[in-house]
């Protein structure tokens, strides 16, 4: 019988408990923490005041040169501006707030303000800071396609809002902009990001910013200068800023919208989204949508920091992707000599069915986004599928990577089949099919997106090696071509696994010879085996092996293999595993390569810094290697897969400070969505594309996992996992149920996971190797 003090404690406790698990299942995005590995930020990286895939991407600048080493970085201790545009190869509409002596046109350099973590406040959809030097409190949060500024201003004439929309920013200058005061509460216009070596056409963003109190002046300024006229300003260089007159403490807000195709959608967007002048209305909007997408997946128990990083994770995975198209479904295609204007698919109630999104390559998203999505946001994968298909619609291609409505040519290979495959055979079918088939099957041929080597934007490329792969079955190394990545075995490795998916996706359609034909070509991979060395190879044209081989590269690439080397790409056959360990010589010695690479990685924490890629033996901050410690569920040895995906997600992926936990590469989502994989214990090797896919099973590193079906996709409500004795040191698997009934095999199918149920697990903290080599991995994918 409990004491009374004991019972009281009790009581605590478990009011606690039920307060920690209802913050868990009401309001995840408390559990987000922005500023993780904010020390070494990329462009993209950090978005805080944004909204999910928000086209408005709105947080402080504290580095505004470079692709890398820009943005927000933790270190930093000066706030540049505010930037509405972080995405793939874009950026624009810097806005920052100063007060006293106007330097507006002076540059950032010199109107720049120090601040501090000590007053700074950051959540999913808000940010918070104090610009010291000018005593303006600046709160940021934002709509899909409006930013909202409020700032707190000291009493003075002379508070200004500047907007250098000239300014250089991130990948590249600005061409040209302009500025144009519409009344004494709004102004308008544009900025022209230049080109980029990606990005290969001159770029618009359009804007229109509403303040909640009329300004006293309107000023410009242009290559250094401030201009005599005083209603508008263009050219190159330029800006613009409106003055205000202000009390002690008041505070001004300010609507900026943004549209890709014109200042009156620009217009349009403002008046839908944001009608008002309530900013916490929208903070608080803002919140309530990222808690609706986070809470898709839900966790409780497990320790804090892993459900900190979980949620961050998926904040990420829900983040670094944009949306291009305006409210009324305009977007701009710049797949032409000239930009148009086009019109996604309307419903029958005259709404956009999709948005359009810019985005990097899908290369290696097959390991990551095209997992989560399908699983938890397949109206997200819904909303891209319909994005590609119209942009083949427009260009002729099913793209690799948009940016601005241009083709990109980002990476190698074909990455929009796994995708697809993978959204038709999880029925996440909400888009032209046959369209999309036909686009990536002309991918397939030379001619279609394969053949375009990275960054290669000639009509007529031939970097990509299609000829070579059509005709000898491998790409040479010596293949000859323009553009970057010309990597001969990694695309011939990749090009097989493409091959492998669009035949799943032929078969589903009933297109019986594309699927024969595909099915045949995907085991183009064994041209490059050397039985000798047991591992991949790049040959040259005339079939000898390339001079100089060497297992480990330097820098970024060995030869023959993009960003990676052929300790890693050997590995890289997700589609016919069974195939590969046969080449090997079976389990054993397939297990025993694989092992020993992860042995040797422990003391690099199983990652290479940028730039390192082909140095090391397993590379978890690259997408080549990011299934490996999944693949000895195919040798027969799922304990070893239970411990090395569990050490690689706390080592590799689970720091949660400022310093650590992505190494500087997050990818716009990719490395959280396999955070969150990893850490519920759910992977596809075959990245979901399979006609009967499934997933295999690791140990989660929480007590329970809901994941929440859409129920216009899937017919059960809810797939649950439950994990007893969890703990960081329990992460073998003693045993298991699924819906009661014992289970003895370490996958279960995509149709059971679609229908619903609960999978339990017992750990521990030894292995128990018997469990889970039932039905056996690599003797049920399907080669067909």
């Amino acid at each position: 019988m409990k004491t009374p003090r004991l019972a009281a404690a009790f009581v605590l406790f478990l009011a606690g408990w039920i307060c920690v698990w209802e913050v868990q299942a009401s309001d995840p995005s408390r559990l987000v923490d922005p500023q993780i590995d904010t020390h070494n930020s990329r462009w993209f990286y950090f978005a805080s005041a944004c909204r999910p895939f928000g086209m408005v991407n709105l947080s402080p600048d504290t580095r505004t040169k470079g692709s890398w080493q820009s943005g927000y970085l933790y270190d930093d201790t000066n706030i540049r501006c505010f930037s509405h545009i972080h995405a793939w190869q874009m950026a624009g509409i810097p806005v920052m707030p100063t007060t006293g002596d106007f330097r507006g046109h002076q540059g950032m350099d010199q109107y720049q303000s120090p601040y501090s973590h000590d007053d700074e406040v950051v959540e999913p959809g808000y940010h918070k800071v104090v610009l010291k030097r000018y005593g303006v409190t600046a709160e940021l949060t934002s709509t899909c396609r409006v930013g909202f500024h409020r700032y707190t201003f000291p009493a003075g004439d002379r508070s200004y809002i500047l907007f250098d929309t000239g300014a250089f920013l991130a990948h590249g200058a600005v061409v040209s902009s302009s500025v144009k005061q519409v009344s004494d509460t709004e102004i308008a216009g544009y900025a022209l990001m230049e080109k980029t070596p990606r990005r290969p056409k001159d770029t618009y963003v359009y804007f229109v910013a509403r303040f909640s109190k009329p300004f006293d002046e309107f000023l410009g300024w242009s290559r250094g200068k401030l201009s005599a006229e005083k209603q508008s300003v263009d050219g190159r260089d330029a800006g613009a800023a409106v003055r205000f007159a202000t009390t002690k403490d008041e505070q001004v807000v300010a609507k900026v919208a943004l549209s890709y195709t014109s200042v009156e959608n620009a217009r349009k967007n403002l008046e839908a989204e944001a009608p008002h002048w309530d900013f916490d209305l929208v903070r608080a909007e803002s919140t309530a949508e990222w808690n609706d997408l986070l809470s898709r997946v839900e966790v409780t128990g497990g320790a804090p920091e892993h459900q900190t990083k979980l949620y961050t994770d998926l904040w990420h995975a829900l983040l670094g992707r944009r949306i291009v198209s305006d409210v009324d479904g305009s977007y701009c295609d710049m797949t032409g000599a000239e930009p148009r204007v086009r019109q996604v698919r309307l419903g029958a109630d005259g709404r956009p069915l999709f948005d359009h999104y810019n985005f990097d390559a899908l290369w290696g998203s097959h390991w990551s986004l095209n997992i989560l999505w399908s699983m938890a946001y397949p109206d997200v994968m819904d909303g891209f599928c319909n994005t590609m298909v119209d942009m083949h619609r427009d260009g002729g291609l099913i793209p690799r990577g948009p940016s601005g409505g241009n083709y990109t040519y980002v990476m190698i290979g074909d990455p929009a089949t796994p995708f697809f495959a993978t959204a038709y055979n999880k029925g996440i079918r909400g888009y032209d099919a046959e369209a999309a088939y036909q686009g990536l099957r002309k991918n397939a041929f030379p001619g279609g997106i394969r053949d375009h080597a990275g960054y290669e934007h000639s009509r007529d490329a031939r970097g990509g090696g299609m000829r070579f792969y059509v005709d000898l079955g491998y790409v040479p190394e010596d293949m000859g071509g323009s553009g970057g990545h010309r990597d001969g075995a990694a695309m011939t490795l990749e090009y097989a696994y493409q091959d492998w998916c669009l035949a799943q996706l032929a078969e589903a359609m009933g297109k019986q010879d594309d699927y024969e034909f595909f099915l045949k070509r995907s085991q183009n991979y064994r041209n490059l085996w050397d039985p000798e060395t047991r591992l991949m190879r790049p040959k040259m044209k005339d079939g000898s092996w390339m001079p100089g081989f060497s297992p480990l590269g330097k820098g970024m690439t060995g030869r023959g293999f993009c960003e990676s080397n052929t300790m890693i790409y050997t590995n890289f056959v997700p589609h016919d595993m069974g195939g590969l360990i046969g080449l090997f010589g079976g389990n054993e010695q397939y297990a025993q390569f694989l092992n020993h690479s992860f042995e040797q990685s422990v003391p690099l924490n199983f990652v290479a810094d940028h730039g390192h890629h082909a140095e090391t033996l397993v590379d978890y901050d690259n997408q080549p290697g990011t299934a490996m410690a999944h693949l000895f569920n195919y040798s027969q040895k799922p304990w070893l897969a239970q411990k090395w995906v569990r050490e690689v997600k706390l080592k590799a992926h689970g720091d949660t400070s400022p310093y650590g936990g992505y190494h500087g590469d997050e990818d716009q989502g990719q490395m959280g969505a396999l955070g969150v994989l990893m850490a519920i214990g759910l992977f596809q090797t075959d990245g979901g594309a399979g006609v009967d896919s499934v997933y295999e099973i690791t140990a989660p590193l929480f007590d329970r996992v809901k994941v929440k079906l859409d129920k216009s996709y899937f017919p059960g409500a809810t797939f649950e996992i439950v994990a007893h004795n969890q703990s960081p040191e329990n992460c073998y698997i003693q045993s298991a149920t699924l819906n009661g009934a014992p289970l003895n095999r370490c996958w279960i199918s995509q149709q059971e996971f679609a229908e619903g149920g609960k999978l339990e697990l017992t750990l521990g903290p030894e292995p128990n190797k018997q469990w889970g080599l039932d039905q056996p991995l690599a003797e049920r994918a399907p080669r067909r």
